[in-house]
């Protein structure tokens, strides 16, 4: 409640909270407004898209996780076209971080409201040009980071003080006297040297693709998830 003074300014607020609790009772009006809604959202959300004959996790493995293999191939074989028909140029490797992964996939019919779960933020696709010595910074850094940030599209390999020993990329030796190009979250470009993922960028380029998106595409290509903990983060004794 606020109030005000004789020239109505305001001069005090009061206020009280509201528990909402189970003593709430539903509007009829609204519902029957609501439910039709409702009822088609569930039904798009909960029609199945693919199948997963095991249960994809997010710990188990040290370095890397099934749930976060599948992530970064996803978008690895979502964004690689985009970006070719936009730029003429190929995708090199993608990176994400453990946090944006953000629910496993149950063994069992995959839905529509999994890849929410998996992604319920508004995050896009975005594709970074990075340096040679810019790149050499991101794999160091994805390197001796204690979480198991996604990656697909490179095979880190690194000794048991978790110095690099050697890093592929498509196959090829890492080369710092060329730059790259990373698909990413836009989250992670936004959030700059503070993230720790990209400290200096050559160029952007935009997919306007939601990641969860990508992610629904992906259900709907394939019958039957399939990701394993690989080998495409080793850690040497």
């Amino acid at each position: 409640m606020a109030c005000k003074n004789e020239t109505g300014q305001l001069v005090e607020i009061h206020g009280k909270q509201l528990p909402i609790d189970a003593k709430l009772t539903a509007t009829d009006s609204i519902e029957n407004f609501v439910a039709p809604f409702r009822n088609r959202i569930d039904e798009v959300l909960d029609s199945t898209l693919a199948y997963a004959p095991k249960s994809l996790l997010l710990d188990d493995g040290a370095h890397s996780t099934s749930m976060g293999n599948l992530m970064a191939d996803i978008v690895f074989s979502e964004t690689a076209p985009i970006f070719k028909s936009r730029t003429g140029k190929d995708l090199d490797f993608v990176v994400l971080n453990e946090g944006g992964v953000r629910s496993i996939i149950s063994s069992g019919n995959v839905t529509a409201r999994n890849a929410y779960e998996v992604m319920p933020f508004e995050n896009y696709i975005v594709v970074v040009e990075l340096s040679g010595s810019a790149t050499r910074q991101l794999i160091d850094f994805i390197a001796k980071s204690s979480r198991r940030h996604p990656i697909s599209g490179m095979q880190i390999v690194i000794d048991k003080n978790r110095s690099l020993e050697s890093v592929n990329i498509q196959g090829e030796p890492f080369d710092e006297s060329r730059s790259y190009y990373v698909a990413t979250s836009d989250y992670l470009v936004q959030g700059g040297p503070s993230i720790g993922f990209f400290k200096e960028m050559i160029s952007v380029t935009d997919t306007d693709y939601l990641l969860r998106n990508a992610i629904i595409d992906y259900f709907k290509k394939v019958d039957t998830l399939q990701a394993v903990v690989d080998d495409r983060f080793i850690q040497l004794d």
